[in-house]
């Protein structure tokens, strides 16, 4: 059986995303399909429009076969950590033999030439992108015209596009893992990725989530099943809630400047300029705006208010990324997706959690005879189980039942282990 990786957020699943599984099955020649998913906090720092299960739910009902929970150190973090977490994670399965991703450029070679310059080069690379820093350039806006500098060439949006972006840091994160995955990429179809234009049935998850607030229709820019899954899940008041997230973050924000001490990326002035922000903001998005500045791009600050919300302390944090993930989750499979397990079991490098109520036996059986790297893999998904919690609080109506709904919830299609 051949399979193919894809590393996805699905805020929600649409046609767009359609496309690109089936696309991917086809370039790649697969017979089934592995996704990568954020859990509730995404790469972009926001918390999910829906819950991980209705997501897991709806890429299962569009055809993905097994989906995987991606740590939240690495979900909710800037791309060269999302994509690094990502595809160590498809290595640590053993059975992944592609990974096809979306990209603007729509051709692997001028990607590659990037990426293989990044890796070549980190040291000269960084250096400069640190001096652009000092000068009160973003990060983002420092790589990018770096990456100009050195491949004058190439068109500036080879470097600067969201997709493009991701796609080198996949590459990248193939070649230094030393990892047996060839790599696809297909063009990204329709709408940009923050575009909220609908062009035919394809509208970005950007869009989408706009047309949701707004009640507009988007019944059909999503698979039918999908649709009827998401329709659901917003009647039950599953999605998330912006003021109860503006609310959660002002406990925090309006306490003592020393609560933020510790706060991972929260240095450099940057806690004062928070609570600062928090005293005169109404809203998340005044909020996010009043605290961000040429420096600090709005990702990087929605970013570091969900480490605020979550209270991820940085020591640990760099400690979770210096590791890579320590585990794999299972949130649901298709029948071809147990056979995807099942052939699994002996080549995976990393422990496989269905039920979080064994993870700790499980774990500790793992890394029996490396009980620090146990420990830390323990705190891992500690920080997973942590943002579930803190996740229902700020749904449009809070669940019923018990907090520690990932002890509440089987994996969808595969059941408890």
């Amino acid at each position: 059986m051949r399979i193919v990786g894809l590393i996805t957020e699905y805020n929600p699943f649409h046609n767009g995303h359609l496309h690109h599984l089936q696309e991917s099955l086809r370039v790649a020649e697969a017979d089934a399909s592995v996704a990568v998913m954020s859990g509730h906090f995404l790469q972009r720092g926001e918390p999910a429009l829906v819950d991980k299960w209705v997501r897991t739910e709806m890429a299962l009902a569009a055809g993905v076969d097994l989906v995987l929970e991606l740590p939240f150190p690495f979900a909710c973090n800037s791309a060269p950590h999302f994509a690094l977490g990502a595809v160590q994670s498809l290595n640590a399965l053993g059975v992944v033999d592609a990974l096809c991703f979306g990209s603007e450029a729509g051709e692997l070679e001028p990607l590659q030439k990037v990426a293989q310059s990044l890796v070549a080069h980190a040291g000269t690379i960084e250096a400069r992108t640190r001096e652009l820093l000092r000068c009160g350039v973003s990060y983002p806006a420092a790589r990018a015209e770096v990456l100009s500098e050195r491949f004058p060439e190439l068109p500036s949006e080879t470097m600067s596009s969201p997709n493009n972006i991701l796609g080198i840091e996949y590459l990248k994160a193939l070649q230094t893992t030393s990892n047996r995955i060839q790599a696809f990429t297909i063009t990204r179809r329709g709408a940009g990725y923050h575009s909220t234009d609908v062009t035919g049935q394809i509208a970005s998850a950007t869009g989408i989530r706009k047309l949701l607030g707004e009640d507009g229709e988007i019944e059909d820019l999503i698979p039918e099943d999908c649709f009827e899954i998401l329709s659901a899940a917003l009647d039950e008041g599953r999605s998330l809630h912006y003021e109860r997230l503006f609310t959660s973050l002002q406990t925090f924000l309006l306490q003592e400047l020393e609560a933020l001490s510790g706060i991972y990326q929260v240095e450099d002035g940057l806690g004062q300029r928070l609570v600062d922000a928090a005293m005169t903001s109404s809203t998340y998005i005044e909020l996010a705006d009043a605290i961000k500045s040429r420096q600090w791009t709005l990702t990087r600050i929605q970013r570091i208010l969900s480490y605020v919300l979550l209270q991820v302390a940085g020591d640990e944090m760099n400690r979770f990324l210096e590791s890579g993930p320590l585990y794999l989750r299972t949130l649901g499979a298709t029948e071809k997706g147990r056979q995807v397990l099942a052939n699994s079991r002996k080549k995976r490098s990393l422990p496989m959690i269905l039920d979080p109520a064994r993870a700790q036996a499980v774990l500790r059986r793992f890394y029996s005879g490396r009980k620090e790297l146990g420990c830390l893999a323990e705190r891992m998904l500690a920080c997973d189980l942590r943002a579930t919690r803190l996740y229902g609080l700020l749904q449009q109506k809070p669940q019923l039942g018990h907090r520690n709904q990932d002890f509440f919830r089987d994996c969808l299609g595969v059941g408890k282990d």
